[in-house]
C-alpha cells in the first residue's frame, strides 16, 4: 500500500520516525515535506500536495501531523475525494469508525499529543481496518459529490 505524508515544523521528527517504521514494515511511502525544521512554514504548503496525491489514488492512504491535527484535517479535506480524520491520543474506538463508517483515507495525528511508541500500534489498527460500505457508502458518495 502506498502511504502520502506530510506534516509541517510541529510534526516533522514523529514523521520522519513514523516514516522508517512504515518503511521497515513494507510500505510504499511518498514524503511531500517538511523536509527540514522551520518554524515558520505552513502546513497548507505540504497538506495540499499530500491530500491531492491521496485523492487520486483511491489505493493509497495519507498520514499527515501537526501540532493538534486540527489545521492539517481541515486543510486535507478541502481536496474532493477526502476524508481526513483527526486522532490525538483518544479512544482507539476513534480510529475504528474513522474507517469502518467513515472510509477516512487520511489521519491527521496531534504530533504534540502522541508517543512515538503508541503512534504506531494506533497507525497499524488504522491501516488494517476496512470500511463497513453498506449505508455508510451513500453518506461517502453524498461528500464526494
Amino acid at each position: 500500500m502506498k502511504i502520502h505524508m506530510a506534516t509541517d515544523h510541529a510534526g516533522l521528527e514523529l514523521k520522519e520516525n513514523i516514516k522508517i517504521h512504515l518503511l521497515n514494515d513494507g510500505y510504499d511511502i511518498e514524503d511531500h515535506g517538511a523536509y527540514e525544521y522551520d518554524a515558520l512554514d505552513d502546513y497548507p504548503d505540504f497538506i495540499f500536495p499530500c491530500a491531492i496525491a491521496v485523492a487520486s489514488d483511491q489505493e493509497s492512504r495519507g498520514i499527515i501531523l501537526g501540532g493538534s491535527g486540527q489545521g492539517e484535517a481541515m486543510a486535507a479535506n478541502r481536496i474532493k475525494g477526502v476524508r481526513a480524520a483527526v486522532y490525538y491520543d483518544g479512544p482507539v474506538e476513534i480510529i475504528k469508525l474513522s474507517r469502518e463508517h467513515n472510509n477516512a483515507n487520511i489521519l491527521s495525528i496531534g504530533a504534540r499529543f502522541m508517543s512515538k511508541n503508541k503512534i504506531y500500534d494506533i497507525i497499524e489498527f488504522w491501516l488494517k481496518e476496512p470500511f463497513e460500505g453498506g449505508r455508510h457508502q451513500k453518506r461517502i458518495e453524498k461528500l464526494d459529490n
